[in-house]
């Protein structure tokens, strides 16, 4: 048997982190066991479903390189094929017309709310063999009234629902249009779809689904219910979490492969291992080894995934990846440093490309803004001569290269008999604005011999002007 996965979102609004770890783990599975993935959309909530949020969908599947073998399917564009499975339940005693008012139908449920029942359709037109004059009935679907429904779930292991806790769902609406769980249906056999793999907000449709596939005498595919996202409160992860697309990961940074390492890791494990590339999620995933219950998201555990991502690239790609991000900026990178050789040196320094774009910039711009604090305290008077020197020497070094630069500045704690401290740290202010940055020689070469004399210079000039206002 060909394994088929399929991810079928609803376009009413972004792609957000619960359904890109679906789709990651049907990617997974049809990966690693050489089936296919099927991409499909499902649109039939014509009031809530926009071209954006299609478009916001495709868009996260690209950047999350989680490529599809067949789609995306659109339901809009597929109702003769549910016309024809109505028919086909119609006419196999599996349906019938409905032509209850929604006036009769709230009366029912409120009549169930007050006397602390679940509300479900009483019956009234299951049996009626007469239409209504001026009524367009729905067609509900006949669900046994004994027995129970079991689901063998890969994940949750064996759910067993009393049909007496069933009602007989709507499966057309009166203006002809199917409802999801006929649909869903339809399509899954159309599509030949083996493994449904889902969020278990899905668990209370699965019985519905799986009386659809028998009264089609369909073979039943393989049900995977994964635990939800929850947020740091216990509860399923929302927009008041912080939750956003994962587009606005992109956007913060986040490599797309750190991205999927973390949602691969909330509720799945293989051991203790925490890092995984994507090469190794295709060959050790097993639905076998997902967990029952939810996971908590935490942003700063998917920072620190995503900076070991970070470290683990090329200088080419995470200069790449860094030249992206600078211009966005507007930064010229032509101006200074190449970014990959940057990026060498920033990479143990930054969790997100951003965080590594937003540290660049001083290795471009042609003057600094010395941070108050900083200077404050680095660039006092007393440091005036260690300033001169490092000037001077500095203007000496024609091979502009780390090492050589190191020894510059030994040269000059030597000649002035003080610790290396005494120099390091007035010189990081000057050059870079505040006191963080790499290897203080790695910086100075990145930023170039004209612009650090430059900016010594400028700072010298900071530190004459304090001595002499506090003469």
């Amino acid at each position: 048997m060909t394994v088929r996965t399929r991810f079928a979102p609803s376009p009413t609004g972004y792609l957000h982190l619960g359904g890109a770890r679906t789709a990651l783990f049907n990617w997974l599975l049809a990966r690693q066991t050489g089936g296919q993935f099927v991409l499909r959309v499902e649109d039939t909530d014509r009031e809530r479903s926009t071209d954006e949020s299609v478009q916001a969908i495709l868009d996260g599947m690209d950047w999350l390189q989680l490529d599809y073998d067949e789609g995306p399917f659109f339901q809009t564009k597929r109702y003769d094929l549910y016309k024809g499975v109505i028919d086909q339940l119609v006419e196999g005693g599996h349906a019938y017309r409905c032509y209850c008012s929604k006036e009769r139908l709230d009366e029912m449920r409120e009549t169930a709310r007050r006397e602390k029942r679940k509300p479900r359709y009483d019956g009234t037109c299951r049996d009626r063999t007469e239409p209504v004059a001026g009524v367009e009935p729905v067609l509900r679907f006949k669900t046994p009234l004994e027995g129970t429904v079991v689901i063998d779930d890969l994940v949750k292991g064996k759910i067993e629902i009393d049909n007496a806790e069933l009602d007989d769902l709507v499966i057309c609406r009166s203006d002809g249009n199917p409802t999801y769980n006929l649909s869903v249906v339809a399509d899954d056999i159309d599509m030949g779809i083996t493994h449904v793999v889902r969020g278990d907000d899905h668990i209370n449709n699965t019985p519905r689904q799986i009386h659809i596939f028998n009264a089609l005498g369909a073979a039943l595919p393989k049900f995977a219910h994964l635990p939800m996202i929850l947020g740091d409160d216990g509860k399923r992860m929302s927009k008041r979490h912080g939750a956003v697309s994962v587009m606005q990961y992109q956007q913060e940074g986040i490599l797309p492969e750190a991205l999927l390492n973390y949602l691969a890791r909330l509720g799945w494990s293989h051991g203790d291992q925490e890092l995984f590339s994507i090469d190794e999620l295709k060959a050790l995933f097993s639905l076998d080894s997902c967990q029952r219950s939810g996971s908590v998201f935490d942003n700063t555990k998917l920072l620190w995934v995503n900076q070991q991502h970070l470290s683990n690239l090329s200088e080419a790609e995470l200069g790449a990846q860094l030249q992206t991000e600078l211009e966005k900026l507007n930064i010229d990178t032509a101006n200074g440093p190449q970014p990959g050789l940057l990026a060498g040196i920033l990479r143990e320094r930054a969790q997100t490309v951003k965080d590594m774009a937003a540290q660049s910039e001083i290795f471009y711009i042609d003057e600094v803004e010395l941070d108050a604090k900083a200077a404050q305290k680095q660039l006092r008077p007393v440091c005036l001569p260690v300033l001169q020197a490092v000037q001077a020497e500095l203007q000496q070094e024609e091979k502009w290269h780390s090492a050589n630069l190191k020894q510059r500045l030994d040269n000059v704690a030597q000649a002035l008999e003080v610790g290396f401290g005494k120099i390091g740290q007035p010189l990081r202010v000057a050059i870079t604005g505040g006191n963080a940055s790499p290897d203080i020689a790695d910086t100075l070469e990145m930023i170039g011999k004209p612009r650090s004399i430059a900016r010594v210079g400028k700072a010298i000039e900071y530190v004459e002007q304090r001595s002499a206002g506090s003469e």
